[in-house]
C-alpha cells in the first residue's frame, strides 16, 4: 500500500510541541509520509522566562528544500510559520507551481506567548500570495482578524463576517478556530466552504497545556485531505483529533505544556 506524501513548510519549534515537530507527529498518527521545508528556527530562553527567538532560514536554503520535496510529488501540503514576506512569496510560488489543489494555509503570525505580529508585512503578503491558492485557511481569532482586517473578533457573527472576507480574497474555504478564547460555552470553530457555514463544537477543556494545538489541527486537516477525505470531513476529523490532544496535554516545564499528539489513537480509542 502506497503512503500518501505530505509536506509542511514551517518553522522548527525547538521545544517540540508546535511547528514542524507537531506536524510530523500528526502526520505519523494519520499514516501519511511527512516531508519538511524548514523556514525558521524558534528557540526559547530558559534564563528569560522562555522568551522566543525567531531565526529565519536563508531564502536560498528554503528554495532548495522546496525543490527537493516537490520533485518527489506531494499529495497535500501545509504552511506554518513563514516569518517574512519574502519567504511567503517563495513558498507560494512553489506551491502554485506544484499544481496541487490540497493546500492548507495555517497563517501563523505570532509565537506562543506573544501578542504582536512577528512581521507587519506578513498579513499583507498572506492576503496577496497565499489566500488565492488555499484550499482551506485555518486562522485563530487573532489571525482571522488580521487577514480580514476586521480587528478583534469576539462573536460567531464576527467569525462569519471574517470568513466571508477571507473567501472573497481567494481562499476556497476557511475554518476559524474560536476554541476556548471565544465568548461561548463550547470550544467552537466555524467552517465556511464559500456557501454554507458549519459550526463545530467540543467541550471546553480547562487547561493551559495546549501548545501546538493550531499546528496540530492544520496538519490533521492536511493528512485527511491526502487520505482522500472531502474538506468538510477533513476539518471535522481534525477537530476530533486535536480535541483529544488538548484533553491529554501535559506539562513540559514551568513555562509550557504541549498537546498529546497520540491521544486520539492511543488513549481515546
Amino acid at each position: 500500500m502506497e503512503m500518501k506524501k505530505v509536506l509542511t513548510i514551517a518553522g522548527s519549534d525547538t521545544s517540540g510541541g508546535a511547528g514542524i515537530q507537531a506536524d510530523l507527529k500528526t502526520f505519523q498518527e494519520h499514516g501519511v509520509y511527512g516531508m519538511t521545508a524548514l523556514t525558521t528556527i524558534v528557540t526559547m530562553d530558559p534564563d528569560n522566562h522562555w522568551s522566543h527567538g525567531v531565526h529565519p532560514v536563508p531564502i536560498d536554503t528554503i528554495e532548495a528544500q522546496l525543490k527537493t520535496a516537490m520533485s518527489v510529488g506531494i499529495d497535500a501540503m501545509k504552511t506554518g510559520m513563514l516569518a517574512t514576506a519574502e519567504i511567503i512569496e517563495v513558498a507560494a510560488k512553489h506551491m502554485k507551481a506544484s499544481g496541487s489543489d490540497k493546500i492548507v494555509i495555517d497563517p501563523v503570525m505570532v509565537c506562543k506567548g506573544e501578542d504582536e505580529v512577528l512581521n507587519p508585512e506578513a498579513p499583507v503578503a498572506m492576503r496577496e500570495f497565499l489566500l488565492p491558492i488555499a484550499a482551506v485557511v485555518t486562522p485563530n481569532l487573532f489571525e482571522a482578524g488580521q487577514l480580514s482586517q476586521l480587528g478583534p473578533i469576539r462573536t460567531v457573527d464576527q467569525m462569519k463576517e471574517a470568513a466571508q472576507k477571507i473567501v472573497d480574497l481567494g481562499a476556497k474555504s476557511v475554518v476559524i478556530k474560536g476554541g476556548k478564547q471565544l465568548e461561548h460555552e463550547k470550544a467552537l470553530d466555524l467552517f465556511y466552504d464559500g456557501s454554507d457555514f458549519t459550526v463545530l463544537e467540543a467541550e471546553k477543556v480547562a487547561t493551559t497545556y495546549n501548545h501546538g494545538a493550531g499546528c496540530t489541527f492544520a496538519a490533521a486537516v492536511t493528512a485527511n485531505l491526502a487520505n482522500g477525505k472531502d474538506m468538510k470531513t477533513a476539518v471535522s476529523n481534525a477537530k476530533d483529533f486535536v480535541s483529544a490532544a488538548i484533553r491529554h496535554g501535559f506539562k513540559l516545564n514551568e513555562y509550557v505544556g504541549p498537546v498529546m499528539h497520540g491521544a486520539f489513537n492511543r488513549i481515546q480509542k
